[in-house]
């Protein structure tokens, strides 16, 4: 009889979402793992169950949970992490770089939005020997703007 416990403790499931990621990067010409990767967080309304999970998020003015992804350039979920909405983005960079490093190996840029700006998450991320590159919006900005490697991201959000 099939037991799925036991494959996920023994890592099998892990191995085969490597091995799965390895080849469809392949199969698009690139190399096996990342080099480089994409973060990016979002506030999710609570529900009445969600209780003491849930934190209001002022900038937003919801509450509820913020998940917070990491992913390849081709759009492959490689790290998750989901918080209270009144914890700032900047505390789990250090967290989602060394889920990815842990997945994937030698990752070596991440993009990230304006939510991850300062010292302190560039240095969580470079302790993990990542170089953080925030993509900021244009000055002039009026509507939506695509931004370069972050579109990536908010697709998967959609």
């Amino acid at each position: 009889m099939f037991n799925a416990l036991r494959w996920i403790q023994a890592g099998c499931v892990d191995i085969m979402v490597n091995d799965l990621r390895s080849i469809m990067r392949v199969a698009q010409r690139r190399r096996g793992q990342p080099s480089a990767v994409i973060l990016d967080g979002r506030t999710l309304q609570s529900t009445c169950e969600s209780g003491p999970r849930a934190g209001y998020d002022g900038y937003k003015r919801k509450r509820g949970s913020e998940v917070h992804m990491t992913l390849g350039t081709l759009g492959q979920l490689l790290a998750v992490n989901v918080r209270p909405a009144n914890e700032q983005e900047r505390a789990q960079v250090g967290e989602l770089a060394r889920q990815v490093q842990k997945a994937t190996g030698p990752v070596k840029v991440a993009f990230a939005d304006q939510g991850y700006t300062g010292e302190e998450p560039a240095q969580d991320v470079l302790d993990e020997g990542i170089e953080l590159q925030v993509i900021r919006l244009p000055e002039m900005k009026k509507g939506f703007v695509l931004l370069p490697r972050r579109w990536v991201v908010e697709r998967s959000f959609g």
